[in-house]
């Protein structure tokens, strides 16, 4: 190691010879007083006398010198300092601004921030006049005492600004660099989907090896073109499921694009004589969370049955923590629930009776004809596996057409012990009473919320897309979109029950079966074989026609209502109809579904909405459509839900010229999302 000179150690002020002198000086004056002492006498007592003095004088002479050049060394350190922290204000990449004490007037601000500002001379001006967006930075600082620093985009760069209260300037530390390493890893962030050909095996079972093959080269040509156009992986894993791997920037770039190969590919395989659709599931990893490729995996799957579930034909994209987003989906649902799946579900559900120890079922809120005739169905099959069963309706909140079926329907003893209100079946039900929802998924607009709970065995059979809100205990979920109604799903399970049990009586038929035609239009609308079917059964077990006729009959208020709804229409984007009540006026449900009906039918609207004030208070919108627009995304984006060309929802908080105007933005954005 090399020695390192003692000087060195010794600050430079004290080595200076007006000190460095005095003391050696000093030093041997001490050492001739303590010689001459050894020997001293009285005569040489006032030589030692004065050599003292001399003494104390060069340590006092030493000691002023020392003290100057201390004081020197200070002043000449601290100017030293001065002028780093002065080069450090003008040439350091930190941007200053100092504010006046009252008002964001600029009092100062250093080179590398006035570089930003093209040499302007900004001292004096209100920072409001000169930089709108330091403005509202410098706001929100004096707004909110707590907030200290906070990063700030801004002319391109990225910022780490500090705020210094008390001597009211923000401090602009240059983070530009470490905002592209920021953003390149968000937009590096992982991304997982699911890919999948809906109905592939019912398609392909009837074509020839080389039809087949054609098909298939087809779809993996496509998909693998469109994958790498946006620099992804794509692996075929089985013959109608494909896995997809990207990043969070391509995932935003197919969003912008709204995953245009779902069109593109239906169109092709269409004009092949072979409509196939695809439907995607895709998740990524969210900000700040740690890689977990199983999750993501995961949620992606959950989110390509979530697609299937509302009918194929379309991509969602979510992550645990965020709501769905939604692409596609704009073609009506093709048939895929088999007889078999019927009868599976049909086992399970008898099996579900049996082992628990009370039956409840409900409907959505305002329960329309397929509501209450579904819950009829299952009643009937609950006691057909020798259980009881209770269907809660809130009489309180009911229409017309179903206070006339209720009528009919207590004329019969045992049923109408088993119609019951919310507040009976809270005191009835168990906490494993086993509950059904039918014509409804979602626990916010059932007839009673109340009684779904985390610990509660849930049911659910339904024929509305589905959506994100589920009840979290679901024990069985029969959700088909391709299916008229929920009426037409529960008689199918009629044929797999004890056929030695009493069977569906003439009533409850008989409100399946008027279900099932509100729910269509009279077999206008949503038909399938497996419609005619179930309503074939139901007539043939003693439904009623000329009591489904009466049932439906509307009053003539409710006519004139439904006219007067009509009468305020107003045509938005060429074909798109808008009818609206008054901010005051009451409608029910039926007349409004009705209203919207009636507007279909008219030249030129390919999709009606009815927005009516509601007996409960909100604002309920009816959305109907032709099949060529997608009527439940708006309601969607609403709050509300339903089917492609039949569709609702209910605001709370709005008037009726409020909600107008909320659809009609959605509308207008959905139209610039298209173009």
């Amino acid at each position: 190691m090399k020695r390192e000179n003692w000087q060195s150690k010794i600050p430079s002020f004290l080595l200076k010879s007006a000190i460095i002198w005095p003391l050696i000086i000093a030093l041997l004056l001490l050492i001739i007083v303590i010689g001459i002492s050894a020997t001293v006498s009285i005569q040489m007592g006032f030589v030692i006398v004065g050599l003292i003095v001399v003494v104390i004088g060069l340590l006092g002479f030493a000691l002023v010198q020392m003290l100057t050049a201390l004081s020197e060394y200070i002043l000449g350190l601290g100017n030293q300092i001065k002028s780093v922290q002065s080069e450090i204000l003008l040439k350091m990449p930190i941007g200053i601004i100092v504010f006046d004490e009252d008002d964001p007037t600029i009092e100062w601000v250093n080179p590398f921030l006035q570089k930003y500002f093209y040499q302007k001379e900004i001292i004096g001006l209100d920072i409001n006049d000169l930089d709108e967006e330091i403005f509202e930075l410098y706001k929100e600082f004096r707004e909110d005492p707590s907030l200290k620093a906070k990063r700030f985009q801004w002319k391109n760069a990225h910022f780490e600004v500090t705020y210094l209260r008390d001597e009211h300037a923000m401090y602009f530390i240059d983070a530009t660099k470490y905002g592209i390493i920021a953003k390149n890893a968000d937009l590096g962030r992982i991304v997982i989907g699911h890919i999948v050909i809906d109905n592939y095996d019912e398609t392909v079972s009837s074509m020839n090896d080389r039809r087949k093959s054609m098909i298939d080269n087809l779809v993996t040509s496509d998909l693998s073109k469109w994958a790498k156009n946006y620099d992804s992986y794509i692996k075929r894993l089985d013959d109608d499921h494909f896995l997809l791997v990207s990043t969070y920037g391509q995932l935003s770039r197919m969003e912008e694009n709204k995953f245009g190969v779902v069109d593109s590919l239906r169109e092709k395989t269409s004009k092949a004589n072979t409509p196939l659709t695809i439907s995607m599931g895709i998740s990524y990893q969210e900000k700040d969370d740690v890689i977990d490729v199983d999750d993501i995996s995961e949620q992606g799957q959950s989110n390509l049955d979530l697609a299937q579930s509302r009918g194929g034909d379309q991509v969602v994209v979510r992550t645990k923590n965020q709501k769905a987003r939604y692409y596609g989906g704009k073609t009506n649902p093709m048939e895929k629930r088999t007889r078999v799946r019927s009868r599976q579900i049909a086992n399970t559900i008898s099996t579900m009776i049996q082992n628990t120890s009370s039956v409840f079922v409900m409907g959505h809120d305002y329960p329309d004809m397929d509501a209450v005739g579904a819950c009829l169905g299952i009643r009937r099959i609950a006691q057909m596996n020798n259980q009881i069963c209770y269907v809660i309706i809130d009489e309180s909140r009911i229409n017309d057409d179903i206070e006339r079926l209720l009528v009919e329907l207590r004329k019969d003893e045992s049923i109408a012990e088993s119609i019951i209100s919310p507040e009976q079946a809270e005191e009835l039900m168990a906490q494993d009473s086993l509950l059904f929802l039918v014509d409804v998924h979602r626990p916010s607009i059932t007839i009673a919320p109340d009684l779904i709970t985390p610990n509660r065995p849930v049911i659910i059979i339904d024929h509305h897309r589905k959506g994100e809100e589920v009840p979290d205990n679901v024990l069985l979920e029969y959700i088909e979109p391709y299916a008229s109604s929920a009426s037409e799903l529960i008689t199918e399970f009629f044929e797999y029950q004890n056929q030695e049990s009493e069977p569906i009586k003439r009533i409850e038929a008989t409100a399946m079966l008027a279900g099932m035609i509100v729910d269509t239009r009279n077999f206008s609308l949503r038909t399938g074989s497996r419609t005619f079917d179930a309503a074939s059964y139901l007539k043939s077990v003693g439904a009623d026609s000329f009591m489904i006729q009466n049932l439906l009959k509307e009053d003539l208020t409710d006519y004139i209502k439904r006219n007067q709804l009509i009468e305020n229409v107003e045509l938005i984007s060429g074909n798109l109809g808008i009818a609206s009540g008054g901010d005051k006026d009451v409608y029910d449900s039926v007349t409004a579904a009705q209203a919207a009906d009636t507007l279909l039918s008219m030249r030129n609207v390919d999709a009606s909405f009815v927005v009516y004030l509601r007996e409960d208070g909100r604002v309920g919108i009816s959305a109907r459509s032709l099949g060529t627009i997608n009527v439940q995304r708006t309601m969607e984006e609403l709050g509300g839900g339903g089917h492609l060309s039949n569709a609702a929802t209910q605001i709370s908080g709005v008037t009726v010229s409020e909600a107008v105007e909320m659809l009609k933005s959605v509308i207008m954005d959905k139209d610039e999302e298209d173009e």
